[in-house]
């Protein structure tokens, strides 16, 4: 049997009404379809602690449901859980203790036969920020303004107070310039440029920003660039916070 081009077999067209008639799709309002993890409120959870949102505030992980128009569905009936060892999940509340560290640890959702994971890491407690790159300086250019971004400067946190500690990864940093008072002078920019204040510290414990400089707004030749490092556990400072990282500017 020949089937011309662009033509839809007749066997196929059967298999998918087949197919269409065995799958029951749920169209209530109340029904649930599909499932999306909230943001998490931190990326990872410390050991022997609860997951906490930035301000320090027990967060349980949390998601929403959509029915088969999009719409939100309330109230959904979710049970929790872990896939992976390292935490522990309430399966009514969501709310995640960590037991041990781990670069990744996934939560299962399960809401009416849907289910949907979020990952996070487990880590230790940092007790305490060392500078990292802390003082450096940005030749600017009055031509070049693309490259008028400095070098990456940014701090350490570390589980506990000696050198040689191990190093707090996963674990949030804010930062924010305090002077100038110019917000349009220097901003904060990620590895990409793209404009960001908190980052998240690598294996090393090491989380950065760069300074973006637009030389337009400098009222001298040369100034200097104020950073604050934050790091609060549980809503208080560790020891080192806030850290100062400061830029010198000056012409090539």
């Amino acid at each position: 049997m020949s089937v011309r081009a662009g033509a839809i077999p007749l066997g196929f067209i059967c298999g998918a009404l087949l197919l269409a008639a065995c799958v029951e799709i749920p169209t209530g309002a109340d029904d649930v379809l599909s499932i999306e993890f909230s943001a998490l409120p931190s990326p990872s959870v410390v050991v022997g602690d609860t997951l906490r949102d930035s301000s320090g505030v027990v967060s349980p992980v949390k998601l929403t449901a959509f029915n088969y128009s999009g719409d939100v569905v309330a109230a959904p009936t979710v049970r929790y859980s872990a896939i992976d060892r390292g935490i522990r999940v309430d399966s009514l509340t969501g709310i995640v203790i960590g037991d041990s560290v781990r670069t990744a640890a996934r939560i299962l959702a399960r809401v009416n036969g849907v289910n949907g994971t979020a990952t996070l890491a487990v880590t230790l407690r940092p007790d305490t920020v060392i500078l990292s790159n802390a003082r450096d300086s940005l030749s600017y250019s009055l031509t070049d303004t693309a490259s008028n971004v400095s070098r990456a400067l940014g701090v350490r946190l570390r589980h506990g107070a000696a050198a040689g500690d191990t190093s707090v990864a996963s674990y949030r940093v804010s930062f924010r310039i305090l002077s100038p008072s110019d917000a349009q002078l220097a901003r904060l920019v990620d590895d990409n440029g793209k404009s960001s204040s908190a980052d998240t510290t690598d294996a090393g414990g090491i989380a950065v920003r760069r300074i973006k400089l637009d030389v337009t707004r400098l009222t001298s030749v040369t100034d200097s660039i104020v950073v604050q490092a934050i790091v609060r556990y549980r809503g208080v400072s560790v020891r080192g916070s806030p850290a100062r990282l400061v830029l010198k500017v000056k012409p090539r």
